[in-house]
């Protein structure tokens, strides 16, 4: 039922926004550039459909990339209604597709109460099953095989689809037959991964078109969020539910930019957005091309660097700011002598604008990767700037709190074998690699899980003496703590069992300066249980929230971030470092996807100018040390590419901030070799093992001279001077 003004809702949108929310029939696209708006139209459309009349919470399907934006729809929604709705099918692809297939799980021989695992324990089943199958993690690291397996599902390829031109040849061994070993696993855990989720629900739609046409009749309105950053699985599902048998337009609304496409590296597609007209014929563009965000000069220099791009619908951008919040900053353009002078000028500059009452906390540096932030970190030590790095690390990704929710998996689930794996010997039980290992072959001989083939073992007698003693206590407790949660909330069920595990002391015994930190994040687990109805329920939605959502708005520090990690965000200040030829662009990018990765690199310098709201300042450095040397840089040529009229340059004279620059104290600083050891030449070769003390271990890729090519255990693979590695 509509409100007793039913305009009342639309009045603040500008008439671009209020004709996107309007246009609910047939398909529409709606061309939302930077900080237009976007959010507000897609609640307030989601809103006026159930004002309107036209339809009820449950047929409308509304997707989202974050948990974050998903919860900021649903608030907005009930404020603009007044009050709560139920029903909705608002969220991430992931969770909405997971509450599709536990209703047809066993279509794809799963139970309804699948697992879904996380990356650490892929990362483990692999490794079983490389080593099951003989292949060489020396030859294909396990990351890079899991990675691999990864992008066929975002590109909808089930292992029975590989073509030969997918396929991936691993000594004896195919990555298609790693590929298969890995599903059957997995259906043999109950569990599913990210990727199965649209996966499974997308084959069940393409094999059962009945139970495709019962949820194409549910939704009668379709909308999605970010359709640049779709990939292949998530395009098909979305082209499957909209598709109508009567040929009729489908009531689908795709909210996208194709001038912030830059996640093409995790599968996303801009030509889905692109071809959006040719999918849908008939269908309509809007454009939002008011910004509430920026001043206008960002708005046109950002304008004017993306203008060079082919591939793309087209906007320019405006300011859609009151008059007098239109004070204007040109860009500003600072050529450093070195990447020293560079950090420590953006340095002087932080501190400037804080002496002018601009908080740390609307300051940000955005990278183009990580590696730059060092030099900056090295400089506001030295100058007491508070910063911090945001990293991919979010809370649930931290080892004590997997170990926790390791335990909880293993109280829970009985059948889960890779969380009974992670925990048997955490605190230590005298249950080694070996001693798992003949564990799991007497657990496949008897198809039984290795929880249950422990039990078994003890009641069968066979846990004998002192060795016995640890593993008798574990799986009594694990009896116990089931019982306890018929009694007791599951939030004291869990800390008791963290207690009488001996995991927490086993922490309280470490020395390490972050012991308290990794203990405060325990508790502030145990208060998280306390907030879900059932501990399945919890571990379903951590499953599901793997990302930092937000960050805390009492800080008060300077945000060091890659650009990609700064999508969404926005800040007074922010500085633009390192746009210099092969840095930004990356030389890596051009080399591998040439005029595609150009273009894609332009589109993330795009973002990078449009997260500021009053001023911009980008800086290149002359001279830039790399693995060991001094090397001359050239200017990017995205610097070139902002229109002159909105920039200013800046190229600071010698003992200008108070302190000379590397090359005025010791001009053969510049031109200092890299120290080649003799030692690291004729030691350190191809495949050899070895150890860092920051990174942990890994296997070397690549060796020339002093300079180590690394793929780590985490995946990561990184250059590094001989010098900081040892052998293992």
């Amino acid at each position: 039922m509509l409100p007793s003004d039913p305009a009342c809702y639309l009045d603040r949108l500008n008439p671009e926004q209020r004709a996107a929310v309007e246009q609910t029939e047939g398909s529409l696209l709606i061309l939302a550039g930077a900080g237009t708006g976007k959010t507000s139209v897609l609640t307030t459309r989601f809103a006026h459909l159930l004002l309107s009349g036209k339809a009820y919470p449950s047929q409308i399907l509304a997707v989202t990339f974050t948990n974050k934006a998903a919860r900021e729809m649903r608030e907005r929604i009930g404020k603009i209604l007044d009050r709560p709705v139920e029903g909705l099918w608002l969220g991430t692809f992931h969770s909405l597709c997971v509450r599709m297939l536990r209703q047809h799980a066993p279509l794809v021989g799963l139970e309804r109460d699948f697992l879904i695992l996380d990356s650490d324990d892929q990362i483990r089943l692999i490794k079983q099953l490389m080593a099951d199958l003989g292949m060489n993690p020396k030859v294909l690291a396990p990351q890079k095989a899991l990675n691999e397996i990864q992008l066929w599902k975002d590109k909808a390829l089930t292992y029975r689809k590989l073509r030969a031109t997918d396929e991936v040849k691993v000594g004896e061994h195919t990555l298609s037959a790693l590929y298969q070993r890995y599903q059957e696993r997995l259906i043999a855990l109950n569990a599913c991964d990210f990727g199965d989720l649209m996966l499974h629900i997308t084959e069940i739609f393409i094999k059962y078109p009945d139970i495709l046409a019962e949820y194409q009749k549910r939704f009668r309105y379709i909308m999605v969020d970010e359709y640049q950053d779709t990939n292949a699985i998530q395009y098909l599902w979305l082209r499957l539910l909209s598709r109508r048998d009567d040929k009729t337009q489908p009531n689908i609304a795709c909210v996208g930019d194709d001038d912030q496409s830059i996640y093409s590296w995790r599968g996303a597609d801009v030509t889905n957005i692109l071809r959006f007209q040719k999918d849908f014929p008939g269908a309509n563009i809007i454009r939002l091309e008011r910004n509430y965000r920026s001043t206008p000069t960002i708005l046109s220099a950002a304008s004017g660097l993306i203008s060079h791009n082919q591939g793309r619908l087209g906007k320019e951008l405006c300011s859609g700011l009151p008059q007098q919040e239109k004070k204007d900053d040109l860009i500003k353009i600072i050529s450093a002598e070195d990447s020293n002078q560079e950090a420590d000028l953006i340095a002087e500059d932080i501190l400037k604008a804080h002496r002018k009452k601009t908080s740390f906390r609307e300051m940000a540096l955005l990278i183009r990767a990580s590696f730059q932030a060092r030099s900056f970190e090295d400089s506001f030590i030295r100058q007491n700037i508070p910063y911090r790095i945001i990293s991919g690390q979010g809370f649930y990704e931290r080892a004590e709190i997997r170990d926790c929710i390791a335990y909880i998996r293993t109280l829970v689930q009985p059948a889960d074998d890779l969380a009974f794996e992670r925990i048997i010997n955490l605190p230590r039980r005298g249950m080694g690699n070996v001693a798992v290992g003949k564990l799991r072959l007497e657990a496949q001989e008897q198809q039984i899980s290795l929880q249950n083939a422990l039990a078994a073992q003890y009641q069968n007698g066979l846990l004998k003496g002192k060795k016995g003693l640890p593993l008798i206590a574990f799986i009594e407790m694990m009896d116990e703590g089931r019982n306890r949660l018929e009694n007791d909330t599951h939030g004291e069920v869990i800390q008791w069992l963290l207690e009488a595990s001996g995991y927490i002391d086993y922490w309280k015994t470490q020395t390490t300066p972050d012991v308290q930190g990794r203990l405060d994040n325990i508790q502030e687990l145990l208060r998280a249980i306390e907030e879900f109805p059932s501990l399945n329920d919890f571990l379903e939605h951590i499953a599901l929230v793997m990302d930092v959502d937000a960050l805390k708005a009492e800080d008060e520090y300077v945000s060091i971030m890659t650009i990609h990690a700064a999508k969404g965000l926005e800040f007074d200040l922010v500085f633009l470092p390192g746009w210099e030829e092969g840095i930004f662009p990356s030389q890596r990018s051009l080399d591998e996807r040439g005029t595609e990765a150009l273009e894609e690199e332009r589109r993330l310098a795009y973002v990078a100018l449009t997260r500021a709201r009053k001023t911009a300042i980008v800086t290149h450095a002359a001279r830039r040390r790399v693995y060991g040397t001094w090397q001359d840089c050239i200017p990017s040529r995205f610097v070139r590419e902002i229109p002159i009229d909105f920039t200013t340059s800046v190229t600071p004279k010698e003992n200008a901030y108070g302190f000379q620059s590397a090359r005025s104290q010791n001009k053969s600083f510049f031109f200092r070799p890299a120290s080649t050891s003799t030692e690291a030449q004729t030691t350190f070769k191809i495949g050899m093992d070895v150890s860092h003390r920051k990174f942990g271990e890994g296997v070397i890729v690549e060796a020339n001279g002093n300079q180590l090519t690394i793929t780590f255990d985490d995946g990561q693979t990184r250059c590094l001077m001989a010098d900081y590695v040892t052998l293992k």
